[in-house]
Formats: C-alpha cells, structure tokens, sequence
C-alpha cells in the first residue's frame, strides 16, 4: 500500500479518513486521489459510479443530506479552499446511531473523508471559496432525498462556525426534520 493513509474515525464504524502520498518538487505536486487497489487494501472495497463538484462562498451549509432507497458511500474532498464536513450516523441497529464526526478538509491539508451508505452528511464552508468534489457509489435519485436539522440538538453537532459568520442555507435545508421525527419518537 503506502500511498494512502487511513485513519478510523473515532468510535463509528466504517468513517474512514484518507490521505493520500503528496510528491511535490519545485514543479508543485503529484498525488493520487483515487486507486480501487489500494482502498481495496484499505478496508474500502467500493464502486464509484458518479462524480460530483460544487463550488460555496463562505457560510453556506450544505445538509444534513442522505438519499432514502438509494443510499450511497461517499469519498468526499476540497479543492479549493476549506470546509468542516460532519457525518451522522443513521444505521439502525449500530452501536453508535444518532453520533456524528467532523473533519476539516482542504485544499492544503489534501484530506478526504470516506462515508458509507446509511450516513447523513453536510458541511460548512469555513474559506472565502470553497470547491468541493465527491464520489459516489450510486447515482443520485432527486425523489430519494431526506435530511435532518444541522443544528438538531439531540446530533449535537459542534460546528466550528465563527462568530458573526453569516450562515446560508437552501430553501430545502432550512426546512429538514429533527433527528426524533425521523426516528418516528
């Protein structure tokens, strides 16, 4: 292996930091983002099928976001600029339901974040700019969405939002359900 780096998050189950090997020289830098082999080694035997790119000024939260019968395994990263990116756990039945974990990724800790199916997950923008690109394990169904609060009290999600930062939010995100009503509690 050696080219990437893989590092568990906390207690969840399946949440994977990765960081790949950074060769750089006077030119600038090479590294790889993705090789199936090497995840493969890794623990994360995954078929991408989708890539995604956005591109968020500074304050815009984007989620808490899962798709419904169609789950999907994100490998998510920053290109530009800087984001703090929470996953909560929704996988009935694991020991840690309802738990969440948030990782700073940017373009200049090179940095991605591995979310398997049966998680939510959202982010801030923490930079001036960010671009932020994902793949996929499946692709992206516009009638499988589902969401949750992403200040729901009972994730508890401890967001680095700086003081006075003005926070921009779709429509569709503003009017996400509490953690309890999708639990039916």
């Amino acid at each position: 292996m050696g080219k990437i780096k893989v590092t568990s998050c906390g207690d969840i189950d399946g949440l994977k930091v990765v960081e790949p090997t950074v060769f750089g020289d006077s030119r600038g830098y090479f590294m790889e983002t993705y090789n199936y082999n090497d995840f493969k080694e890794a623990g994360i035997d995954v078929t991408f099928v989708q890539d995604n790119q956005s591109s968020s000024s500074r304050g815009v939260l984007r989620g808490l976001h899962f798709q419904i019968q169609y789950p999907q395994d994100k490998l998510v990263r920053v290109v530009s600029g800087e984001v703090f990116d929470v996953a909560v756990d929704l996988r009935e039945g694991s020991p840690t339901f309802g738990k969440w974990y948030g990782v700073i990724l940017s373009a200049e800790n090179k940095k991605q974040f591995f979310i398997p199916k049966g998680f939510a997950h959202g982010f801030v923008v923490l930079s001036e700019m960010a671009e932020f690109v994902y793949k996929c394990s499946d692709f992206y169904h516009p009638n499988d969405e589902g969401g949750l609060m992403w200040n729901d009290p009972d994730i508890g999600v401890e967001w680095p939002i700086p003081e006075g930062m003005k926070l921009i939010q779709s429509e569709k995100d503003q009017k996400w359900g509490s953690f309890r009503e999708y639990c039916g509690k």
